[in-house]
């Protein structure tokens, strides 16, 4: 009895100070409704937008009421949506009350395309005649790529800045699993196919280094000319700056001309306030570029649209959310923009790795239909490999960044053998009784048996030739030349639009401007799908997730990039079709 009575105690305590929680949270949103209602942000003249980019950077933003609140898992995530950051820079080269653009960045936590497309919005903002001024005291490689678009780069006087040149790096799991008496059962299709890798090898392939060493090429060549472009210096002169590490101290980066001066932020202060006419001893006029979107007008009377629909994350079954494309709920959102006649072209941004072949599949099959009665174009992200250029393929015309990475048209599936692990290790032994001779086919407590392996060869196979047909249907090319180019081979959009998997390199805005060419629009206002929950709904959806979530990352710390990587194993169900690896900008 004293025992049960301590289990209501403790059901009874948990259930008060979640019932406490919920409260809090919802007062707090109610409060933040009310003041984010009441407090427009006004721009006054002579402001300068500050542009801070030191956060996580989303593809789209959604509004939260409770930016400031700190409960637990229940956080006003700083975040910026790439949409946002674009039309604020878009908006600030035409309005008279901004004068030019403070970046202020050190790192960049988000994909090279992203980068790119902001980047080149700030080139584009410069053609107002605008400045833009860069201070820091940490430049990362991907922060200084984007600030070298400045009129102006300075540098703390003891600062750093970074440039080394690129490199990837693969983490290995076999060794591991053989400790564990864990047999990784591999069955795929395509010579460039790595993602299995990890759990079959030490070290990568000849293969697979012979398609990083290419892509990092690519990708490393873009990044230096731009830079090279940008600062009036010679592309080999960059290079051989990376490549020897010469800027060292802050006053090597002077010499080398990366930038212009070491400066403090009082003395970078002053000099804005020189250049919008500001008293020395009065405030600068600044507005955050978060404070800023909230005051640009999105109002659009025009009936005709164009409905933008993002598909963001691994792809698998289900709904998905802001941050992984179920099948569900991408293709109802194609389904209700094809059959809303307002709609009159779809942009289909796709920012994905890749994931279950399957879903990919049913997400492709709407596509097909959406194309049939409405232009679709494309516009790749990140990425917009595997999976995500399975979903991509069979669009009207398709866009990406030259830093876009894409491809990877292969397949596989893994099925771990368990057997030793279980019998050796824990002592668990197991027995059946089965109807038929391949009833307990992917059964994990022993390994295949060369039948079963043919079984999921077959299977593997024919997935991948109903990739590499799709992929041919929609561009137009022999399946035979989509087959020499796939095998799994990852690809930058630099080399994809020589390939023909890609149609022109340029930004979610060009392919807007396409879309609407080929609806013969010229008056449209954009919406977009699939609908996000924002505000006090946004927060608490899916609480039990962002509860669990939290407490995993406050337990693991920076270790829990590893827990992600076994979770999306885990999560892999029936033949795959997703990239070897991601790479991050450092």
């Amino acid at each position: 009895m004293k025992q049960f009575f301590k289990f209501v105690f403790a059901s009874m305590l948990g259930f008060i100070l979640s019932a406490i929680v919920i409260f809090i949270i919802l007062i707090a949103g109610i409060t933040a409704v009310i003041s984010s209602s009441s407090n427009k942000v006004e721009i006054k003249d002579n402001t300068i937008l500050h542009v801070n980019l030191n956060l996580p950077i989303t593809e789209r933003s959604a509004s939260n009421p409770l930016d400031n609140l700190d409960i637990g898992p229940f956080k006003g995530e700083k975040m910026l949506g790439l949409d946002e950051i674009l039309k604020s820079i878009k908006t600030a080269k035409t309005d008279d009350h901004i004068k030019g653009i403070y970046l202020d960045v050190t790192y960049m936590m988000t994909g090279f395309a992203t980068i790119e497309e902001i980047r080149n919005a700030l080139v584009d903002f410069k053609k107002s005649g605008k400045f833009i001024i860069a201070y820091s005291e940490i430049y990362t490689q991907g922060a200084y790529y984007l600030a070298s678009v400045a009129d102006k780069i300075y540098l703390n006087p003891q600062g750093i800045l970074e440039l080394k040149g690129f490199s990837s790096e693969i983490t290995f799991y076999k060794g591991a699993l053989d400790k564990l008496n864990i047999e990784a059962q591999i069955i795929k299709v395509g010579t460039y196919k790595s993602a299995v890798e990890p759990y079959i090898l030490e070290k990568m392939s000849d293969a697979n280094r012979l398609q990083t060493t290419a892509l990092l090429g690519s990708l490393y060549q873009h990044f230096t000319a731009e830079i090279a472009a940008s600062r009036k210096i010679p592309q080999d002169s960059i290079i051989a700056i990376a490549d020897g590490i010469k800027s060292r101290a802050p006053e090597d980066a002077v010499k080398y001309k990366l930038v212009d001066a070491l400066k403090y932020k009082d003395e970078v202060l002053a000099e804005l306030k020189s250049k919008t006419g500001i008293d020395e001893k009065d405030n600068l006029k600044t507005v955050s570029i978060t404070e800023y979107a909230k005051s640009i007008d999105k109002s659009n009377s025009a009936s005709d649209r164009i409905a933008v629909i993002y598909a963001n994350g691994d792809i698998n079954g289900g709904e998905g959310d802001e941050n992984s494309i179920g099948s569900e709920g991408i293709s109802r959102a194609l389904r209700k923009a094809r059959l809303d006649d307002k709609v009159k072209a779809i942009v289909f941004r796709v920012n994905s790795p890749g994931g279950s072949s399957l879903a990919s599949d049913v997400i492709w099959r709407e596509v097909v239909l959406t194309k049939k009665v409405k232009p679709i174009i494309v516009s790749m992200g990140d990425y917009a490999a595997s999976g995500g250029y399975y979903i991509s393929c069979a669009a009207d015309s398709i866009f990406a960044e030259p830093n876009t990475i894409t491809g990877s048209i292969g397949v596989f599936a893994i099925i771990p053998n368990m057997k030793g692990f279980f019998n050796d290790k824990l002592g668990v032994t197991f027995d059946n009784v089965k109807t038929g001779k391949f009833a307990d086919l992917g059964d994990i407590t022993r390994p295949l048996t060369p039948a079963e392996k043919l079984i999921l060869q077959t299977e593997v196979n024919r997935t991948y030739a109903d990739f590499t047909k799709r992929v041919a249907e929609g561009r137009h090319l022999s399946q035979a030349y989509v087959d020499s180019i796939g095998q799994g081979r990852v690809w930058t959009g630099e080399q994809a639009i020589k390939l023909k998997l890609v149609d022109k390199l340029g930004h979610i805005d060009d392919a807007i401007a396409a879309a609407a060419k080929k609806a013969n629009l010229k008056e449209y206002k954009i919406v977009n799908y699939p609908e996000i929950k924002s505000g006090f709904m946004g927060l608490i959806d899916n609480s039990e997730d962002k509860i669990q979530t939290y407490m995993v990352k406050k337990e693991l710390g920076l270790n829990y990039t590893y827990y992600q990587q076994l979770k999306e194993i885990t999560n892999m169900k029936g033949i795959q079709a997703r990239m070897p690896y991601q790479i991050k900008v450092q």
